[in-house]
């Protein structure tokens, strides 16, 4: 179940904050212990170094090696792949199959992403009608959650 809201937080919605805050205040958090695990990501691979741990890092292009300083870990899926920002502000998954960031796994930015992954994990709990965050999914248009296959929509089912 989902744990209550606590009382001096407040409603956002996507886009609400610029790229950076969202990203500054995401990271205030996790490093400061408050960000508990859920929705699948893992604290522990936070800033995952991935030159460091001898992983490659390819862009959607299948060919343009990236380094750490082109992506910042948020956390893994707990199946090897971890989601990452860009330095375009955009969050995506890197698959560890392939170590390529795919293009059809991309969020808009952090906080779109959070949104889209609370909304998920509301809906696959039961405290939000399944219906309306599939309409919410595609009212969005964000290629990772429509993704088939992989796409939060296609995770839902």
């Amino acid at each position: 179940m989902f744990p209550r809201r606590p009382a001096r937080s407040r409603r956002s919605s996507p886009g609400s904050r610029p790229p950076a805050t969202a990203l500054a205040a995401f990271d205030r958090r996790v490093r400061s212990g408050a960000m508990a695990r859920f929705l699948d990501m893992y604290d522990w691979s936070y800033a995952f170094e991935f030159e460091e741990n001898g992983e490659v890092i390819l862009d959607s292009d299948h060919g343009t090696e990236l380094s750490d300083d082109d992506v910042w870990s948020i956390g893994c899926d707990g199946g090897g792949n971890y989601y990452v920002v860009l330095t375009s502000g955009r969050v995506a998954l890197w698959f560890h199959e392939e170590q390529v960031i795919e293009p059809d796994t991309q969020y808009d930015n952090l906080d779109v992403f959070l949104w889209s992954l609370v909304r998920y994990g509301a809906g696959r709990a039961g405290v939000l009608d399944l219906a309306a965050v599939e309409d919410d999914f595609r009212s969005l248009g964000q290629p990772g959650a429509l993704a088939p296959e992989i796409g939060l929509l296609a995770l839902m089912s």
